[in-house]
């Protein structure tokens, strides 16, 4: 008998914000309270110590019992629902992060329960089918955001549709289907397989062209497992960190291969052997020498750089103690911002584009967060999670604005609507049902005013979700329980105000040079993602023509005096509209 580590992570809205102080207790499978504790104000528990089998069994492909023991976690805070997570599989010498997802609650869901399927290496089928050939349906191969997962068989219909994060479901993957404690590099063809498939069923829209509204399904008779709810392993989750965007494909073709698998041992395929993955890497082989080993000598690795979620391209380099620049600045404006979210985090009292002390701590503050390897370092896995973390806070701070512009008011509407209707009661269900989806991990729609085929589906997902008639209807009832949730979601407590720097004393106008003219700049480039009407600036501490333009767009746009200057009031307005 050894020893493994599990560490839960609470966290709503699609990880963008997190739910300190939650009560989390874990039981054996006889219901045995071992530990009772509370996570931190970012979320998380210290690592729990817990007995499992021998970590010699799970590298033997003869050991026909799931070599890990289970338990049950409970989480609970006022204002969520409270989940029960059962069969949370642990491995000896691993760590087991457990994300879970706080939903606020509702008057008809106050409880839920999880139940943690074995890993797919068990799975007594494999029937994949897919796309081999160099078919054109997506122009080009995008690493996508997010994708939609059928929890169940292709055609099962009564199996819910749930929008997860790429990254986020890969490293459930991995860890649904192989151990931990696999060789790296056997770890690492297995993760190159998995991206490849998924990213096959997405170019080549292999279920949408059928007319089912996924991605991908759960179903390991058709695609990969996938667990709702279940653990991701820490290793694991750095691996996928640094190659996730990388797939393969045969030379001279430009598509993801379709990468099929099985576990090689009580089920064999033409694909890929997941346990003669192990004995390959034990004999030195290299993550891309064990893939040819099975899909054949002329499959290459290429590496995606083009990211849906992605608005800043890494800059090719490692930033450290002693870097300087925009990038650097970038960094330290993003960090401040996320912080606000997660206040474990420490400041960074002056983000100036040098990085010294302070943005280091901060940096290991986020990667200890985030399971990255808590360096101080922003390589191109914590560059790429700092600008998908801040991507999420900034949208979710301006879901909670919008509501406000758009006037959704307390009495909802009591006109139904229905495929193919239009106007703005249509618009006013997509912006509910986007605002809605981060925190229950439901589809998003486009915000055309146009009732699609789409948007049915998004509704039914969520009559589905809240024990409604799943008819796609937005009648009175669907109206009443759409209110009723986005009302509970965006009336929780929300993250504290952040101390924003004081006004300088001077005003700023042309002419005007130093650190506070750069700071402006630099939250302006920021405020322009979600207001891209105001020019890019370089974060020069002059104040230029184009520097008053971009104020000058500011004020217009946040109701000021339009003349370019900024004064007390336009400071504030530009140092909360860059904290929100």
């Amino acid at each position: 008998m050894g020893t493994g580590y599990l560490k839960i992570q609470t966290r709503a809205a699609d990880g963008a914000m997190a739910v300190g102080d939650t009560r989390v207790v874990l039981l054996d499978d006889a219901g045995n309270v071992l530990y009772e504790t509370y996570t931190d104000q970012n979320g998380d528990t210290q690592s729990l110590a817990l007995p499992a089998p021998d970590a010699a069994l799970t590298l033997d492909p003869t050991y026909s019992q799931p070599a890990y023991s289970t338990w049950t976690v409970a989480v609970e805070k006022e204002g969520f629902v409270t989940t029960w997570v059962r069969g949370v599989e642990v491995v000896d010498t691993a760590t087991a992060i457990l994300p879970v997802n706080m939903e606020p609650g509702t008057n008809t869901r106050t409880v839920q329960e999880i139940r943690i399927p074995n890993i797919g290496l068990f799975a007594d089928q494999r029937n994949q089918t897919g796309q081999e050939t160099d078919i054109k349906v997506l122009k080009d191969v995008i690493i996508p955001d997010y994708i939609t997962v059928h929890l169940g068989a292709p055609d099962n219909t009564s199996a819910r549709n749930v929008r997860v994060r790429f990254t986020d479901y890969i490293k459930n993957v991995v860890s649904s289907e192989i151990y931990p404690t696999w060789p790296e590099s056997a770890i690492a063809a297995n993760v190159h397989a998995i991206v490849t498939f998924v990213l096959n069923r997405v170019y080549t829209e292999w279920y949408r062209s059928r007319g089912y509204y996924f991605e991908i399904t759960n179903s390991t008779a058709y695609d990969m497992s996938y667990r709702e709810g279940g653990p991701v392993f820490e290793n694991i989750s750095r691996i996928v960190d640094d190659i996730f965007n990388m797939y393969a494909h045969r030379q001279d073709f430009r598509n993801p291969y379709f990468t099929s698998f099985c576990n090689g041992t009580t089920v064999t395929c033409k694909g890929l052997a997941q346990w003669g993955t192990v004995e390959l890497a034990n004999m030195g082989r290299s993550p891309l020498q064990i893939l040819r080993d099975y899909y054949g000598s002329d499959i290459q690795l290429a590496e995606s750089e083009n990211f849906s979620a992605v608005t800043e391209s890494y800059p090719g380099y490692a930033l450290g103690l002693g870097s300087t620049g925009d990038d650097v600045q970038k960094m330290q404006n993003y960090l401040n911002r996320i912080r606000v979210n997660f206040p474990l985090i420490p400041p960074i009292t002056n983000p100036n584009g040098v990085f010294g002390p302070d943005t280091a701590e901060a940096v290991r503050a986020f990667q200890r967060s985030f399971n990255l390897s808590a360096d101080g370092v922003i390589g191109r896995a914590t560059w790429n999670k700092i600008s998908y973390i801040y991507t999420s806070v900034t949208r979710l701070a301006e879901l909670g604005s919008e509501g406000e512009r758009v006037g959704i008011g307390r009495t909802p509407p009591t006109t139904s609507i229905s495929q193919g209707s239009r106007g703005e009661l249509v618009l006013l269900l997509q912006f509910i049902l986007n605002a809605i989806a981060p925190f229950y991990q439901l589809p998003t729609v486009l915000q055309d005013s146009d009732f699609g085929a789409q948007v049915k589906d998004a509704v039914i997902e969520f009559q589905s979700t809240f024990g409604l008639t799943p008819d796609g209807v937005v009648g009175p009832s669907t109206w009443r329980k759409l209110y009723e949730v986005y009302q509970i979601i965006y009336g929780l407590p929300q993250p504290p105000p952040a101390e924003l720097p004081p006004y300088p004393g001077a005003l700023l106008r042309v002419g005007s040079t130093g650190e506070s003219v750069k700071l402006m700049q630099s939250y302006l480039n920021a405020i322009r993602q979600t207001y891209p009407s105001i020019p890019a600036l370089e974060v020069d501490g002059i104040f230029g023509p184009r520097t008053q333009q971009a104020v000058i767009e500011f004020q217009r746009l946040f109701g000021l005096a339009a003349d370019g200057i900024i004064g007390p009031l336009t400071w504030e307005a530009i140092t909360r509209a860059y904290h929100i």
